[in-house]
């Protein structure tokens, strides 16, 4: 018989709050949300059992404030507490007095979110299991000598990476000595500004390179499931727009090998619930290495749940409360599925463009899947991530995805916002997109091409 938890306060807002109440309440779990009031009006407060708000000035900061959060689960009488993305997602802190407070926590172990959420020490775990990573699986480097000592026995370029770090923040490439000295500076002081951390690491900048990333489950057993892969390639300033799965033209033995890796990477620090082992894949010579483990459910999950036929939600939830997997877990691999990331962002420049939401019309039809926060008669507030929704295509192969992708993302109509739907249609049309040739250089190199257009067409008007 299947186990959940009783009782789920959903630590976050928004979509992914939204997401995770759904499949609760398919369950028959008692739901909680939290909002804070500036929230109030989103669809997830009036969707779950019952909504509290959150008390605080800064709204950013009260989904952040642990204390009352978990004050406020034991007041509603939940049982466990699930963090969504974001936020506090991979605090470890939060996790350990999450359980602390006799509360079920819905994911890994704090002992295994501190070692994954700092990159020297995740690359050192997952080396030591076999997983091939760049550059040395030492200790961060201290100075910008030892940081060129290190450039010279990886060879040039590099990449410059905040240890703490996350969704690009302080990465810098360098090409020689000098660069890199500069890069060392300016990575190590942003890292202590954004993260409370100067720990900085490098590795070699891979010119032409995809992001490819593993969806895994670690039950209480040891044992890991993996399923399948996501390309996360199409990405502007290091965040992801569009995401697929299974990976395009990616041969059998490399996909091989990145599962492997994948459940070497969780085993090597006894993971549970669910993960994501994230890989740089060099597309000319079709070695990888490990980039980060991500230790919570990812925006993109929605495209493994359609290419298996499963509910990760769920999933996480029965781990959480049995350490296993549900009785009816059969995942199999199947068709093709690609996530569009809606936001209220300006097309051109990506600049957040928060306002009120006036129309909103969701497409429907075969294969297609909408994960919202929003709806007619809200606001996206300058307060949080330009993330509205998630719209997802699938089909029998990635070609039928493709062409639904295209439909939906035309059939989505939102008035009185500004989003990046235009340019995600740009992409979706772009030649080395359909051919599924492409690596993370694609957004940059489409943008140029429709800046040179734009300068055409203003000398011949």
């Amino acid at each position: 018989m299947n186990s959940f938890p009783e009782s789920l306060l959903i630590a976050n807002r928004g979509e992914i709050a939204r997401r995770i109440i759904k499949t609760a309440n398919r369950l028959g779990v008692r739901t909680v949300a939290v909002y804070h009031k500036v929230d109030a009006g989103l669809p997830y407060v009036s969707e779950a059992s019952v909504a509290i708000e959150l008390m605080g000035d800064v709204p950013v900061q009260s989904y952040l404030d642990r204390e009352q959060i978990i004050a406020i689960a034991k007041e509603a009488g939940a049982t466990a507490i699930h963090p969504g993305y974001g936020f506090l997602a991979e605090n470890a802190g939060f996790a350990r007095e999450v359980e602390d407070a006799g509360l079920t926590w819905v994911g890994p172990s704090a002992d295994v979110i501190d070692v994954m959420g700092d990159k020297v020490e995740s690359r050192r775990a997952v080396a030591a299991a076999g997983v091939p990573i760049s550059g040395d699986a030492g200790a961060a480097l201290k100075t910008g000598d030892e940081a060129v000592e290190e450039a010279e026995r990886v060879g040039y370029p590099v990449m410059v990476k905040a240890s703490a770090g996350g969704g690009g923040i302080g990465m810098a490439v360098a090409h020689d000595a000098d660069e890199l000295r500069k890069a060392f500076e300016n990575t190590k002081s942003m890292s202590e500004r954004s993260f409370g951390s100067d720990r900085v690491f490098i590795e070699r900048f891979v010119e032409s390179a995809r992001h490819v990333e593993i969806q895994v489950l670690g039950l209480n057993d040891g044992t890991i499931v993996a399923l399948g892969e996501r390309d996360c390639s199409t990405q502007r300033r290091h965040q992801k727009l569009i995401e697929e799965s299974p990976a395009p033209h990616l041969a059998p033995e490399t996909r091989a090998r990145l599962v492997e890796s994948a459940i070497a990477a969780a085993s090597s620090v006894g993971y549970r619930n669910a993960g994501t082992v994230e890989f740089l894949l060099d597309t000319r010579t079709g070695d990888f290495v490990f980039l980060e483990m991500n230790t919570r459910i990812q925006v993109e999950h929605p495209i493994t749940e359609l290419t298996h036929g499963v509910d990760l939600i769920e999933q996480q939830l029965s781990i959480a409360a049995s350490g296993t997997t549900t009785a009816d877990f059969n995942p199999v691999s199947r068709g093709h599925a690609i996530e569009l990331r809606i936001c209220a962002e300006d097309p051109k420049k990506f600049f957040p463009r928060p306002g009120p939401i006036d129309g909103w019309t969701e497409p429907t039809g075969e294969g297609i899947r909408v994960d919202s926060g929003y709806a007619a008669g809200t606001e996206v507030t300058p307060h949080f991530d330009s993330l509205i929704a998630k719209v997802c295509a699938y089909g029998a192969t990635r070609e039928d995805a493709l062409a639904r992708a295209i439909k939906a993302c035309e059939d989505f109509e939102i008035e009185g916002l500004v989003t990046n739907r235009p340019f995600l249609e740009e992409i979706l049309s772009d030649e080395e997109f359909t051919d599924g040739h492409y690596d993370t250089g694609l957004v940059e190199r489409i943008q140029q091409r429709l800046k040179e257009q734009a300068k055409l067409a203003k000398r011949s008007a």
